[in-house]
């Protein structure tokens, strides 16, 4: 006979991580940039890897990101990314008529989640972006489960509805934040709309 001791309570964390199968985890550089100047912390992206995988088994991880191909420093910090767990996905900027730049990949990021809905169990997708909702939605019918991680004052509404969990990234941004010391390597600082590279070595 059935044991329903605690049918009051949803499932554990413990038994959330249990389900998750085969990650694929999906990241929107610039939502993420600009979440963590708002945070005030720097990312450090092999910390957030290990974090958002949690122990389960990681297909991939995509790393969506406008590229200026002039700035070394940039094109320096993708190569170390390149060669540290994630797939880096990028688009030239393009410079829009108030003078700042911007590459959106809502589209990458969706065509990407759909056509490996079938290779992996668990979606983790690192935006706030409200236009994703629909992508997420779809990808949930395909029996996917999402995991949505975002600031919430940058994260809409609707995205959190659709998705299976949420987190907050200031909820952990103790478990990603880099540790300042000299020569720490590559780090973001925003400029004029765009994503950055400044060296603290």
């Amino acid at each position: 006979m059935l044991n329903f001791d605690h049918s009051d309570s949803a499932f554990t964390p413990e038994q959330v991580m249990e389900n998750r199968g085969r990650v694929a985890i999906f990241i929107d550089g610039s939502n993420l940039f600009y979440a963590a100047l708002q945070l005030g912390i720097e990312i450090d992206y092999t910390k957030l890897l290990w974090r958002l995988t949690e122990g389960s088994r990681l297909l991939r991880a995509f790393f969506y990101t406008g590229v200026d191909r002039t700035n070394e420093k940039q094109q320096g910090f993708l190569l170390w990314m390149r060669r540290n767990g994630y797939r880096v996905i990028s688009k030239e900027l393009v410079q829009l008529p108030d003078g700042s730049k911007k590459a959106n990949l809502d589209v990458e990021i969706a065509v990407d989640m759909m056509a490996l809905a079938g290779s992996y169990d668990t979606a983790v997708l690192v935006s706030g972006d409200g236009d994703l909702a629909y992508a997420v939605d779809a990808a949930s019918y395909r029996g996917v489960r999402v995991e949505v991680v975002s600031l919430r004052s940058m994260t809409s509404d609707h995205l959190i509805n659709v998705a299976d969990r949420y987190v907050d990234l200031e909820a952990i941004k103790e478990d990603i934040q880099k540790v300042s010391k000299p020569n720490s390597g590559y780090s973001f600082r925003p400029m004029t709309g765009i994503a950055a590279l400044d060296s603290e070595g």
